[in-house]
Parts: structure tokens; C-alpha cells; sequence
């Protein structure tokens, strides 16, 4: 039989049984239309951005992809992305020749590259490492040691394992030249994805820790501490990006939370804000420290923990066993702490951790003990547990940097880290400039607002004022019965409803809480559910660690919106003049989902969505709210049918306000701006939740569709612009459409708002469809107007007000229940790991009728 060669065709498919019916493939009802010109509104204004230009001297190259699997020598997979990494390095070393010389481009788990093939389709290697190891004797091996301790106390022992590299594809790196020129391109996404693999294989040659595309390094100067044992790591985000200006490299700083390293006492005290270890609470220290790394003092080795001893160092006990008086092996065990080994055995000087619990860095059926004060935490740990407000406060704070300070960091990385001198880059002819790339920008006029009694208000650097206006004494002023103030957050907030109710007259039409502690504590939920759920009663709860002018304003704007008041209003939509708006009723919503903390499967997903309502206006909004399976991106419930033939779906709910609050017109133009989906989802946005607000629109009765226009937005990238020649941020209303844009698809950069502290991140808006047919310039003033129009602020925010109502809505509503009471107490939840379970996943319960279209999310 002839050997298959790279590169020849696949055999043929099997034939199709008579019997089997071919199913019917779903053809993508939308695509991504390409980009249908530029804007020329606007002062021009030169930028620079944080791409640096890329050339390719052979673009024809092509990279090979292998399949790579390594197993130990009983089969048994390796998992651990650092032992991967280690058993390539030592392949390398070894069998260079027989990998034909070949450089080799590895991801750290299943996936090897190389430009050019490797001598043969398939080949397995045989790989052994040698690794230092405290040999049996000591709590820190095995936790029942049963030899004794007089032999050396480090051997070497040998792990061999099983390479196996198979040939799996062959990817063009001209695709990339294709998708410059403005054509579809297939596998363009996988070279680029190569390119980013060569950069993230440099780093990890560095010893750096890998988060996506970002790096960091194991340096002091780049670690700051934010609070409770966490440290803000300062790294960069590297990425190569298809532009209309040409290939380029994003080059970025990034941040990232750590462990803060060292002893693991003080990790615990800063954790718990314990003032000394007698106040730590262990059953939660327990919980916090499983699967961290540690270093030890007395012999420098890494241990990951998996526990805590039940009793203190020094009464808990492990058998060590002693050799007879002539040396042999076989002499009794004799019970020992492992306090009294430490100081008794090894000789090791214990000054705190005698009473305290020890490590368990042994397997769950033979524990090994570390006593504390022997352990220091590994640097580069990450940390993914969501940030307190004051950590994330902290972490602004000490990670800001001004624009000229981001250039030169990042300029002086591009050409410390030199990247043409990669061998695999080098190979394709790759070299990149060292300068940022200028770009021509434009600055769009600041919408005019109408504020008060009709007056005319005009902003000025994004901002505007409210100052002399005024609100009306309170009825009057209700405090928590002082026997209540330690009971559980529900039994609280029921007792000072009772008060409420017993003090007042009828049911008030808004309160003013002040909470005892920040907004995030345990009564929050409880409260906004017993006010807006149960009572249907508008609130604002502050917490204020001190009060100025611009506290309280921020706090009346809340409370105007929440009474159904507007504080400001476009001067356009005043006089009903937007372009492509004023004549035709059109609906402007914002899509965002909100997940859960990072590592709880458990905790549904908040699915928001809010609706424009009194058309022509287009700065009023009414929230729509749901849960969803846990993690899943897409939002499931924007058509619901029922048993009963009902759509109790979220566009339904907002489309029947919509008709309600602007004179019985039904929206035959829908804007939608969603939040939160990466590109690689931008298909899925057309084709799975647009398709369910078609059929949500066809279920009311409606022959004739309306036309949609379809605008993701984002923030979580990392494209930066600069002022040429000046040290501010670029000024509020900056555009860019040229250049650094994409070379087909219809994208835009806009920093709608005055960048005051640190660098500007503007927003990237994609436009997916536009069945509407908005002009360049039409539709970005539209949105730069959205950012006019966020009801509890003075001034330009950085994203589209919409998106702004949805991620709070989402946000909010989360809070309405505890989902920690989930995994306990409900038999369906196990089912919330699935995606697309949604019957299992608990609902949110619903708005009182009295508020359920006020802007209660404000």
C-alpha cells in the first residue's frame, strides 16, 4: 500500500445507504457585510496607535500543523501544560536531526508548527527528564515516611515519556496577503493564530506566565499590591492584526492578578485582613490555599497544596521509621509530630507555626506536611476570583499611565524583545518596525442637550452641569431597630419594611437607603428584591465614604430617572430630527449577559436587554431581564414559546412597551448594539439571537419584518490612540475609520469621552448588517450621540448608553437573588454546566407592575 504524502487528496466519503435520508444543512440566513466607506465629519486630527507595521518577504511560506499527544510510559495522558513544555524542550535537545533541523512553533498543549514539513508524516519519540526530589523520610515526601533520614537528602529520579507528532494540516500564511487585499480568505484566523503562537513560545522561553495573548515576567518592578494577598502584575498584550494600513503588531500593556508571593502567613493575614494569626479562620484559609504552589525554605522545592492538616504542627503525628542498629531497613516506626521532626530530626528552628495547621502537599489517601512558616508562595500564580471594590479601586489607581509613558513602555518592548530575530518569523521574512503607526483621526462635534425647562445646554470637553438644582425634603427619616442589626440580611431588610409600612401614611413613592456598609454587602440583594419585586417601590441605596457636590448630583440624577424624570434630552431627538429616525419608528437596544465568578459552573447567567420606548426620543430605556444556562455567551430567551402559545420571550416584552410608549407605532427599524462577543462569535450574533427576534416579531402577528442594523461594541481590546506631539488623551469625540481598521469588515474606533486620568481605551465598533443604510457619518454621530445620553452622568461615556443600561440591568438583577443557595438546595442545577440547559436554571422573579417600566437599573 503507497504511504499518504502531506499535501494529497482525502479519500473519497462513503456512499450514502438507500434508507438514509440526507438532513438538510441550516444555510447562515446573514452574513458580515463588508465596510461601504468612510467618514468626513468632523476636525481632522493627526494620532498615532499601538500597531506597528509588519512586512512579509515570503509571503508564499507555508506552516505545517501536528497533532501532538504525550502520555507516560503506562499511557496515561499528560495534562499539565508545563510538563509539555519541558518534554519539547528536551525533544529538541535530543532529536534535532531527526526532526530535520526543523524550528518548532509548540502551543504548550496539542498543536506543533513548523514552516516547512517535518521528514515524515508521523513520529514518535521516546523523552526522559530528570528532576530533583527529597527522597522518602521527611513529611515533606510523603507524610507517613518510612525509611529513615540519614541518607542524602536529594536523589534524581527519572520520568520517561511518549511523543507522539502526527501531521494534521497545512495552513498558507498568503492567506493573510489575500485578507489584506480586502478577500475572504480562508485560514487566515489560523496563520494569524501561528504568528501568535511563535510570540507566546518566546515568552514562555522567558519563564514568563501565559494569559492569552498577554505575557508577564517575574519582576518586582512590574508587581504592585491592590489588598487581601492579591498583586496587580504589569505585562504585554502581543497579537498580529489584519489592517487596511497592512499587517501589524498590537503591542499593549497588560494586567493581570496574582498571588501576592511570599511567606504564606502573610498571604493569609492580608487575605482574611487578620490582625494576627490567632484571628485566621482556617476552614476558610483551607478553601483559599488548595491547588496554590509553594516553595520551601529549608530545601527550595515546589509543592502544590491540597489541604490542611486536621490538628497543629505539633500534635499531629506520622509514623517515621528508624533503621536498626546495623544499618538494615526494617527497624519499627515510631510516632512522631511533625513539629518535633523539624526541630528535632532536621535540625529546623520553628518560631510560630507550632500551633497552627500544616500543608498538605501529599495525595489525597498519603498526606504530606509542610509546617506554615517553612512555605512561601511561587510567584506568577494566578488569581481569578473576582476583585472587591476596594481592590479594584486600588488596582486603577497604582496601574494608570499617562499617554507618553504608554508609548514609551511599550515602544522600548517592541525593541527589547526584537522579534524579527525569531528563527520561525525569520523564516517568513517577517521584520516589524519599531515606531507606532500615525494615523489620520477626525473629532466630531458634541451633540447640543436640552436640560431642564427646555433649556439649551452645550457640553464642553464631554462634560456638562447640573449645579443649582434642587430636590424636596424627605417625609421623613426611618432608622433599623437596633435588635435586628445582627440577624441575617433577609430577616433585616423584612423588619424595615415592617417599619415602613407601620410608619407611613400608604406606600411611599421612593426611598433613600443608606446601607451600613458598601454597596456590594449581603442586605443589598435582599433590599432591592423586597422594594422592586415585592412593593414595587423605586429606591436608591448609597453608602457614601464622603460626600462632595458631585456626589450628591450623581445621586439626584439616579433618583430623577428612577421617578420617570429626564435630565437631559438631545437637542435632535427634542426637535425630532435625528437622520433616519425621525420619520420612521425605530427601536435602539442593548444586549449584554453577565456570568457568573470566574470557576462557578453553578451560578447562572444574567441575560439583559433594554429597549428604547417613546420614539422619537432615543435616551429613554426599559430593562428586560432574564437567566440563562451558566457561561453561554448567546442569549437564549429573546423568544420563548410556551406550552399555551405564548412568547413569554424578552423581545416580546419589549416590543409591546415599545408599542405602548410611542403612540401605537410598531418599530419598523431596529438598532441593536450587543455587548461582550468576540469576533469569533460575530456569526452567531446574526444567525442564532437576530433569527429568535424575527420569529419573536412574526409571533405578534407581523407579515412585514422591520429592517435591522446590527452594531457589536467592545472594550476589552487593546488598540490605544495618542495625539501626535501632545501628552493628553485624544479629545472626547475621536474617530478613526482608516489604517488600523480592518481591511474588509466595517469597523470604527470611537473615544466618545474625556480621557482625564491615564490613557483613553476607545470603543471598537463593528457593524455586522445595516438593512436601515446608514451613511459613514450618520452612523457614527448617531452613536457618538448614544454616548450624550447615559441619564446618571454629566458627561461623554466611553460606550453607547444602551450597552451601558444592559450590563448594569444585568448586573443588578444578579443581585436579586443568592445563586450560592443554588448548588444546595436545587436537584436541577447540576445541569447548568450543559450548555443550552435552560429548563433547569432557576428564574429570576419579576418587577412589581408599579416599576417594571421605570429605569429602576439607574
Amino acid at each position: 500500500m503507497e504511504k499518504e504524502v502531506i499535501g494529497s487528496p482525502p479519500p473519497p466519503p462513503p456512499i450514502v445507504p438507500p434508507n438514509v435520508k440526507p438532513e438538510k444543512l441550516d444555510v447562515p440566513k446573514h452574513s458580515i457585510i463588508r465596510r461601504r466607506g468612510f467618514g468626513s465629519a468632523g476636525r481632522r486630527i493627526s494620532l498615532l496607535a499601538n500597531h506597528f507595521k509588519v512586512s512579509v518577504k515570503y509571503p508564499d511560506e507555508m506552516f505545517y500543523q501536528y497533532s501532538v499527544s504525550i502520555s507516560y510510559e503506562d499511557k496515561r495522558a499528560v495534562e499539565h501544560k508545563g510538563i509539555g513544555r519541558k518534554v519539547f524542550d528536551k525533544l529538541y535537545q535530543t532529536y534535532s536531526s531527526e526532526l530535520g533541523e526543523k524550528k518548532l512553533a509548540y502551543d504548550g498543549e496539542k498543536t506543533l508548527y513548523t514552516v516547512g514539513p517535518l521528514p515524515q508524516n508521523k513520529l514518535e519519540f521516546s523523552v526522559v527528564l530528570e528532576e530533583s526530589f527529597a527522597k522518602k523520610g521527611s513529611p515533606a515526601h510523603s507524610g507517613s515516611p518510612t525509611e529513615a533520614t540519614k541518607r542524602s537528602k536529594h536523589s534524581f529520579q527519572s520520568k520517561a515519556f511518549n511523543v507522539e507528532i502526527s501531521y494534521a494540516a497545512k495552513i498558507p500564511l498568503k492567506s493573510v496577503s489575500l485578507t489584506l487585499q480586502g478577500a475572504e480568505a480562508e485560514k487566515t484566523q489560523d496563520a494569524l493564530r501561528v504568528l501568535d503562537i511563535i510570540l507566546r513560545q518566546q515568552a514562555a522561553n522567558r519563564g514568563c506566565l501565559l494569559v492569552r495573548q498577554s505575557f508577564f515576567h517575574d519582576d518586582s518592578r512590574n508587581l504592585t499590591d491592590i489588598g487581601g494577598g492579591v498583586t496587580g502584575c504589569r505585562g504585554f498584550h502581543a497579537s498580529f492584526r489584519p489592517t487596511l494600513g497592512g499587517l501589524s503588531l498590537n503591542m499593549d500593556v497588560s494586567t493581570t492578578m496574582i498571588l501576592t508571593p511570599g511567606p504564606v502567613i502573610d498571604f493569609l493575614l492580608a487575605n482574611q485582613s487578620a490582625r494576627d494569626p490567632r484571628n485566621i479562620d482556617w476552614t476558610k484559609a483551607k478553601r483559599m490555599l488548595k491547588n496554590m504552589r509553594v516553595k520551601t525554605r529549608h530545601n527550595n522545592r515546589e509543592f502544590k497544596i491540597i489541604g490542611l492538616s486536621e490538628k497543629p504542627c505539633n500534635q499531629q503525628f506520622f509514623p517515621l521509621k528508624v533503621r536498626n542498629s546495623d544499618g538494615g531497613k526494617d527497624g519499627e516506626a515510631l510516632e512522631i509530630t511533625v513539629y518535633d521532626y523539624f526541630t528535632k530530626q532536621r535540625n529546623i528552628e520553628l518560631r510560630y507555626s507550632q500551633y497552627m495547621p500544616c500543608l498538605d502537599v501529599g495525595k489525597p489517601k498519603r498526606p504530606s506536611y509542610l509546617p506554615l512558616e517553612l512555605c512561601s508562595l511561587v510567584s506568577l500564580q494566578r488569581y481569578t476570583k473576582a476583585l472587591s471594590s476596594m481592590q479594584r479601586a486600588s488596582l486603577v489607581e497604582k496601574s494608570r499611565q499617562k499617554p507618553p509613558e504608554r508609548i514609551r513602555v511599550v515602544t522600548d518592548a517592541v525593541k527589547n524583545y526584537r522579534y524579527d530575530d525569531d528563527p520561525l518569523l525569520a523564516a517568513c521574512g517577517i521584520s516589524i518596525e519599531k515606531q507606532l503607526t500615525q494615523v489620520d483621526g477626525r473629532v466630531l462635534e458634541a451633540p447640543k442637550l436640552k436640560v431642564g425647562n427646555n433649556e439649551d445646554c452645550i457640553p464642553r470637553n464631554g462634560r456638562w452641569n447640573f449645579n443649582n438644582k434642587h430636590i424636596e425634603r424627605p417625609h421623613t427619616l426611618i432608622e433599623e431597630d437596633q435588635q435586628y442589626r445582627r440577624s441575617g440580611p433577609v430577616i433585616r431588610v423584612d423588619k424595615m419594611f415592617e417599619l415602613i409600612t407601620a410608619k407611613l401614611p400608604g406606600p411611599p413613592q421612593f426611598i433613600l437607603c443608606v446601607l451600613p456598609e458598601r454597596k456590594n454587602s449581603d442586605i443589598y440583594g435582599p433590599w432591592k428584591k423586597k422594594s422592586l419585586s415585592d412593593f414595587g417601590i423605586a429606591t436608591q441605596c448609597i453608602s457614601p465614604s464622603k460626600i462632595n457636590d458631585q456626589y450628591l448630583t450623581n445621586v439626584l440624577l439616579k433618583i430623577n430617572s428612577k421617578l420617570g424624570g429626564t435630565n437631559s434630552l438631545l437637542a435632535l431627538e427634542h426637535s425630532s430630527r435625528i437622520p433616519l429616525i425621525k420619520d420612521t419608528p425605530t427601536m435602539i437596544l442593548g444586549m449584554d449577559v453577565s456570568h457568573g465568578s470566574p470557576g462557578r459552573s453553578d451560578v447562572p447567567s444574567v441575560a439583559a436587554v433594554v429597549g428604547s420606548r417613546s420614539w422619537p426620543l432615543i435616551s429613554r430605556y426599559r430593562a428586560a431581564v432574564r437567566t440563562q444556562s451558566s457561561k453561554v455567551e448567546m442569549i437564549e430567551c429573546l423568544y420563548k414559546p410556551l406550552a399555551n402559545g405564548e412568547d413569554d420571550g424578552i423581545m416580546r416584552e419589549l416590543l409591546v412597551d415599545f408599542y405602548q410608549t410611542s403612540n401605537g407605532r410598531k418599530p419598523a427599524q431596529i438598532i441593536i448594539f450587543r455587548d461582550g462577543v468576540s469576533e469569533s462569535q460575530f456569526n452567531q450574533v446574526l444567525n442564532i439571537e437576530l433569527d429568535q427576534m424575527l420569529k419573536a416579531y412574526q409571533h405578534l402577528g407581523e407579515a412585514q419584518v422591520p429592517k435591522f442594523t446590527v452594531i457589536v461594541a467592545q472594550k476589552n481590546h487593546h488598540t490605544k490612540l495618542f495625539q501626535s506631539g501632545a501628552p493628553e488623551n485624544v479629545p472626547p469625540g475621536t474617530v478613526v475609520d482608516t489604517n488600523i481598521v480592518h481591511p474588509r469588515n466595517y469597523d470604527f474606533y470611537m473615544c466618545a469621552q474625556a480621557g482625564m486620568i491615564g490613557t483613553s481605551r476607545p470603543a471598537h465598533y463593528h457593524v455586522l448588517i445595516d438593512e436601515i443604510g446608514f451613511s459613514p457619518d450618520d452612523l457614527q454621530n448617531l452613536i457618538h450621540s448614544l454616548s450624550y445620553v447615559y441619564q446618571r452622568s454629566t458627561c461623554a461615556i466611553s460606550i453607547v448608553a444602551p450597552i451601558c443600561y444592559a450590563h448594569l440591568a444585568a448586573a443588578q438583577m444578579g443581585q436579586f437573588i443568592k445563586f450560592e443557595d443554588f448548588s444546595e438546595t436545587s436537584s436541577g442545577q447540576k445541569s447548568l454546566t450543559t450548555a443550552g440547559s435552560a429548563a433547569a436554571v432557576p428564574e429570576l422573579p419579576r418587577l412589581h407592575k408599579d416599576v417594571a417600566g421605570s429605569m429602576f437599573f439607574c
